[in-house]
């Protein structure tokens, strides 16, 4: 089994989704979820950044595409819904 990087800050983000989860259930569109888990974590207090663009890279050469993950958790932890 594959080590947890961050462990404390990982335990925190699955609390925050879990609480969405049972709180809204299944059924919604992904932007509902991804507003709902903003505010969680917002009052959890962890610090995040939604949809930051990522520069990509390939063989030392800048990509014209880019990635925005939906969340970057303490500048630690992407996280896609």
């Amino acid at each position: 089994m594959a080590e947890i990087v961050y462990p404390k800050e990982s335990y925190e983000v699955q609390g925050a989704c879990f609480e969405v989860y049972k709180d809204k259930g299944c059924g919604f569109l992904e932007d509902v979820y991804q507003e709902c888990l903003e505010i969680e974590l917002e009052l959890r207090g962890i610090p995040f950044h939604v949809q930051a663009q990522m520069p990509l890279t390939d063989k030392g050469r800048k990509l014209k595409s880019v990635y925005k993950p939906d969340f970057i958790i303490d500048n630690k932890i992407v996280l896609k819904i």
